[in-house]
């Protein structure tokens, strides 16, 4: 135990240290030297990676202006990297300065380092907006993921500088810091947006990733030094959207963060405020005032008023979902792909004008986070309108539900950003069963009647409580399961099917090259040439399944071939006649057992053997009985189907069937690539001579022949193609890839390029 008149190197959050102070000045400077260190370790980390990412993604660039865009970048970062990374630095340590001299950073002094909602937005350029997003998603999700360091950090540093509260914000070696100097460092660049999002992006990765060890050592050295050496990194208000909870359970709980931590409610507002700064930048509106009015950027008058309640917002629309939801719903019924846009399009104003007519007056308006929620789903549905991924069926009937998904969204905006939210998977499950839905495919209705239900249950049950969209996804992902299930046997047996005439013809094609190679300048007998091509043919072709190529019953069947040719040859000598007497045993043996394995029958055999035997005898010039016929006739071989005899041997494969010569652009290495690349599981979309449609999913690739078999949903083949044949239908565009992306990323990729790009673009 400690001498209680020992002076304590332990310092209470209570206590504060004078910043002019020895111990103070010594402890920044550890802080600052900690800092340096490692930011340059970890910036010169990120430059080397800086290089060889441009170099790929300039390789891989879809064209040459955007190949010249990454290599100019590559050089620029070349010739500037220098004095990059010194402005960078530079920045850091005047941070640092200013922390030490007590001159705390504002944030909101400098326009180009405020948080994307502060910033003017109809001053803001388009570049400036991408960097801003940028900088303040990268931000939010380190402070995130680092909260209970940065924590820590902000506490012990606090102390040291005189009691003034430190926040993630002004800590000058925090996220939003160092993101800021990046920012300002990177102004040395001349180089494209495209280019400077991906060296963004690098920093992320490889400096803001590994600023957790700068903590660490930040932590370490100060608790070391007696900074509040006994602090808990528990973190008792976290940024949010929602406001702090108050009562007598509002204990505040640390907060857990593993390798992979799910998207946060903070982190939902982030996304929600980057896509109001889009909505805003797009209308160019000015902020509304604190009595709800406002001016457009166009002079005219935003309408007064107050604002409606969310009780007002949901009760229109379930009026609005009640009249839809008697529409009739048949397939023979439902509205056409132009009557469906005009009703997406209209929803708003049928919004609007459903509010007014709850009030009693002639207009009415909602607040501007509640138009940008009205809107983005109002092109979340008409993306749906025009995704070529989804047949006009089912898009027209998945467009039925754009009234109960905006309730969703205004009672839980969080499903824009949380890949986990019910109604987003329901969705994206709802748009992965239609994908490869076609009328052909669905004969008996089963998909579409099931995508329909789930649909109409929405549009008549779904008031408020979003627990139903589990309830529905479990039971869409049941009955999906039980038709998977049944498809797959089916294409196995298509799969084995497809396999067995494949080797057969493999075998067949084999056996020929043989039969034609060892028989190739013979004057062959016909009879011997008959046995050989159209019998025994068959046999090789039988052991080639059973045995294989290597199999001594396949060599043996190839002796069989030349033994039997050197037998017709003409005995002119007491030799000849000797050698001629000495394989004919060897012969019969041979025959009798090949012709009993093709399912000659015992009678056939015999009388194929006379027939043989009257030959030899010939040969040997010995008196012959006569005979019918020296040559075989049909009766002679009732063979299997399976196993129908060779009549004309060839040497090289059938010709494709894709069509008599296939077009040049076929063999462009554009669409062969594109045909290599498919992976099973992937689902194409076929056009037939006369337009019609039909949807399959790459089900086998043979490794014998190289080609490509396709199936529907139910597991039935609709086509196989060869390497070259697939190429030239992705040519001609009778065949197109369809997107395995799920469908609400798809749909928020395009919406937010949308917002992005100018309305006269």
């Amino acid at each position: 135990m400690s001498n209680a008149s020992e002076p304590s190197n332990v310092v209470d959050l209570s206590q504060r240290l004078d910043p002019r102070s020895d111990r103070v000045g010594a402890l920044l400077a550890t802080v600052r030297g900690l800092a340096t260190k490692r930011l340059h370790a970890l910036a010169s980390n990120m430059f080397e990676n800086i290089d060889d990412a441009l170099f790929d993604l300039a390789e891989k660039a879809e064209n040459n202006a955007a190949q010249t865009q990454f290599f100019d970048g590559m050089r620029e970062v070349r010739k500037k990297r220098a004095i990059v990374e010194r402005t960078f630095l530079g920045q850091v340590a005047r941070d640092l300065a200013d922390f030490s001299a007590g001159r705390l950073r504002a944030p909101e002094t400098d326009s180009h380092t405020r948080p994307l909602a502060n910033i003017e937005l109809s001053l803001v350029g388009e570049n400036e907006l991408e960097e801003s997003l940028a900088v303040t998603s990268m931000v939010g999700k380190n402070e995130q993921r680092l909260a209970r360091a940065l924590f820590a950090v902000n506490q012990r540093l606090s102390v040291i500088c005189g009691g003034n509260k430190m926040d993630d914000a002004s800590n000058p070696v925090g996220p939003a810091s160092l993101a800021n100097a990046f920012r300002q460092a990177l102004r040395e660049l001349l180089v494209e947006v495209r280019v400077k999002l991906i060296i963004y992006k690098l920093f992320d990765r490889y400096v803001l990733a590994g600023i957790d060890e700068l903590y660490d050592d930040i932590n370490n050295e100060l608790a070391a030094a007696g900074v509040l050496p006994q602090l808990r990194h528990e973190i008792s208000t976290r940024r949010s959207d929602a406001p702090a909870p108050t009562g007598p359970d509002s204990t505040a709980t640390p907060v857990a963060h593993g390798p992979a931590a799910p998207v946060t409610d903070a982190a939902a507002a982030e996304f929600m405020h980057s896509l109001h700064a889009l909505f805003s930048a797009r209308r160019g509106a000015m902020p509304a005032d604190m009595s709800g009015a406002g001016v457009a950027a166009s002079g005219v008058p935003i309408p007064l008023g107050p604002l409606p309640s969310p009780a007002e917002l949901l009760g229109a629309l379930t009026l609005l979902q009640s009249q839809i939801s008697v529409l009739p719903a048949s397939a023979a019924h439902l509205a056409s792909q132009g009557e469906m846009a005009r009703d997406v399009a209209q929803l708003k104003e049928q919004l609007l004008t459903q509010i007014g007519q709850l009030r009693g007056q002639h207009t009415a308006h909602v607040s501007g986070v509640d138009e940008d929620t009205i809107d983005l789903v109002g092109m979340l549905f008409e993306f749906i309108l025009e995704d070529r991924n989804l047949p006009a069926e089912m898009q027209v009937l998945l467009a039925r539900l754009q009234i109960p998904y905006l309730k969703v969204a205004l009672l839980d905006r969080r499903m824009f950003a949380h890949k986990s939210h019910p109604a987003r998977q329901l969705l994206d499950a709802l748009a992965d069963a239609a994908k490869g839905w076609s009328a052909e495919g669905d004969r008996d209705g089963r998909l579409f009647d099931k995508v329909k239900s789930i649909v109409e249950r929405l549009l008549h049950e779904f008031d408020d409580d979003i627990a139903i969209f589990d309830r529905l996804a479990a039971e869409l992902q049941e009955f999906l399961d039980v038709a998977r299930k049944r498809a797959e046997l089916a294409e196995q047996r298509v799969a084995e099917s497809t396999r067995g005439r494949e080797k057969l013809e493999q075998a067949r094609r084999r056996a020929a090259q043989e039969i034609v190679g060892r028989t190739a300048g013979a004057n062959l007998p016909p009879l011997i040439y008959g046995v050989l091509t159209r019998a025994w043919a068959n046999y090789v072709v039988l052991t080639l399944l059973r045995q294989g190529e290597e199999s001594t019953e396949f060599a043996d069947s190839l002796r069989f071939i030349d033994h039997f040719v050197a037998s017709a040859r003409p005995v002119h000598d007491t030799n000849s006649r000797r050698d001629l007497r000495a394989l004919l045993p060897g012969i019969e043996r041979s025959l009798r057992r090949g012709l009993a394995s093709v399912a000659f029958q015992e009678a056939d055999t015999e009388q194929l053997l006379a027939q043989l035997h009257a030959f030899y005898r010939t040969q040997l010039g010995e008196t012959a009985p006569e005979t019918e016929s020296g040559t075989l006739v049909a009766s002679v071989m009732p063979l299997p189907e399976a196993i129908q005899a060779i009549e004309e041997p060839v040497l090289e494969p059938e010709p494709e069937d894709e069509g008599e010569v296939l077009a040049d652009e076929a063999f462009d290495e554009r669409y062969l690539s594109q045909a290599r690349e498919l992976k099973v599981g992937q689902w194409l979309e076929f056009t037939a001579d006369d337009g019609t449609t039909d949807r399959a999913k790459l089900s086998w690739v043979s490794p014998i022949s190289g080609r490509f078999l396709f199936v529907n949903r139910r597991g039935l083949k609709v086509a196989d193609h060869s390497l070259a044949g697939l190429a030239q239908a992705f040519a001609q565009g009778t065949a197109r890839v369809l997107d395995s992306t799920l469908l609400f990323d798809r749909a928020m990729d395009a919406i937010v390029e949308r917002l992005r790009t100018p309305e006269n673009a």
